[in-house]
């Protein structure tokens, strides 16, 4: 067996989620490049095929070499990947295609914040995540900061649109929340999936609605971005759940939409506002309170069994027959055990606090 590893609270999960959340803060700004003449159905769905197949054709040249390292879905986990991948991939982009049509566009934008803030309500309250105060300031640094981004100087419109709107950002709360269910499991494999079932939808949509595929060069375009600021973007997302459960991870994505500002201002030429620095400084707040967090205390890990990508470190002393890489995966059993250390809620620190 190899040496026990030691690594920062912090590694890999927070790198991750602001991974995640700058690669898909790049996918509007691009977007917006490839929208001219491209129906908005029809551009959501090349963008989710792109994340797809693109994620499909990695798999299939990784083979077996990329399953080894991770644990694969089982029966048990489907019930809980279509879910997600309902919730996600059709009803909320529906939801917010129609919303979008019924409402105006100043409002939609600001209601579209709720996503990160119906993720972290549910985790801590359905799921029952640890918080504190300094993590709820934190999030809803943050959440102020995409707020007054999303502000365009009118309130929001109640009205049939904005509910749908509002249900779509819910239904990508719970999708978000039941995907960390199934987060052991292969993250190219739920990517990959998701990414095909609402591309294949918002495509079929576009089509019914009379629109037509645009010229090869834009659907490369736009596969790509989709690759990148949706496939790759979810892989990272899913990863940093498994790390640091998904309040947090949904609180680091929220900070998408100042780096996709920043990208726009770099991209497409747009001014530096007063607006954009005083986002800057909520979220940078915000992401200061979370990086600064250090959530320590004797706590006790139940006899577990599962399986799920490890190296050996202090949770996963356990003894193989002859050599083996890491990370790898394997059905393994973590024997009570009781210590001290900074932790988030992971695979193996979901316990109760009074």
């Amino acid at each position: 067996m190899s040496e026990p590893h030691s690594h920062s609270h912090l590694w890999p999960g927070v790198p991750l989620a602001l991974g995640s959340a700058a690669l898909f803060g790049a996918t509007p700004p691009l977007s917006k490049l490839l929208l001219n003449g491209v129906n908005p159905f029809m551009l959501a769905g090349l963008l989710y095929l792109g994340a797809g197949l693109g994620l499909a054709l990695y798999r299939l040249l990784r083979g077996r070499q990329a399953a080894a390292g991770e644990a694969q879905l089982t029966a048990g986990d489907i019930p809980w990947l279509a879910l997600a991948i309902g919730m996600g991939g059709v009803i909320a982009p529906v939801l917010l295609m129609f919303g979008l049509t019924l409402n105006t566009a100043s409002s939609s934008a600001l209601l579209l914040n709720l996503e990160g803030l119906a993720t972290m309500a549910i985790a801590w309250l359905v799921y029952r995540e640890n918080v504190d105060r300094r993590l709820l300031f934190g999030a809803f640094a943050i959440l102020a900061g995409a707020i007054l981004l999303s502000w365009q100087g009118e309130g929001v419109a109640f009205n049939r649109g904005a509910l749908m709107v509002a249900g779509a950002c819910l239904a990508w709360g719970i999708d978000n929340n039941f995907t960390r269910r199934i987060s052991a499991t292969d993250p190219v494999v739920i990517a990959m999936l998701k990414g095909l079932v609402a591309g294949v939808v918002n495509v079929g949509l576009a089509l019914a609605g009379g629109a037509l595929f645009p010229p090869a060069s834009v659907i490369a375009a736009t596969a790509a971005v989709g690759f990148f600021g949706i496939g790759v973007s979810l892989v990272m997302f899913i990863v940093a759940l498994r790390h640091l459960g998904t309040a947090r991870t949904g609180a680091y994505y929220s900070l998408a939409p100042f780096i996709g500002a920043l990208l726009a201002i770099a991209i497409l030429g747009d001014a530096v506002t007063l607006k954009l620095a005083a986002a800057g400084v909520l979220m940078g707040v915000g992401l200061w309170l979370h990086l600064s967090e250090r959530h320590e205390h004797e706590h006790d890990h139940e006899e577990l069994e599962h399986e799920h990508s490890h190296v050996h470190d202090e949770h996963h002393q356990h003894h193989h027959d002859g050599p083996v890489d890491e990370p790898h995966s394997h059905w393994h059993r973590h024997a009570p055990m009781r210590h001290r250390h900074p932790h988030y809620p992971d695979l193996h620190h979901r316990h109760g606090h009074g």
